[in-house]
């Protein structure tokens, strides 16, 4: 069994047969599953990586935003009112740029 951490969360890498499941710590001290039966017949060095790079894929670390949907405002009278647009939410990472955010130059 390997320990991985991160973003501050513990994650742990099981053989289970020939292939490998991930679970995840829980702050109650319980385990969720976060994959089973994944990497059949790989080694245990790869699997780490392989398994490292799936739980950065699943939580990744960011911040949703979610900017005014300036195509369908209401009116009333001459307040003009611009509500959130839903529809198009950016997800900001912290570790790299985000492609639907692009930098402004």
């Amino acid at each position: 069994m390997t320990t991985l951490f991160y973003n501050d969360t513990e994650f742990t890498l099981a053989q289970a047969g020939g292939a490998w499941d991930v679970l995840r710590k829980l702050p109650g001290g319980g385990e969720a599953v976060v994959a089973t039966g994944v990497f059949p017949g790989v080694a245990a060095n790869d699997a780490t990586t392989r398994a490292l790079t799936l739980v950065k894929a699943i939580y990744p670390v960011g911040v949703k935003t979610v900017g005014p949907d300036v195509t369908h405002p209401n009116m009333i009278g001459d307040l003009k009112i611009v509500g959130p647009d839903v529809t198009h939410p950016n997800f900001i990472y912290w570790d790299k740029d985000s492609t639907s955010c692009p930098k402004q130059a």
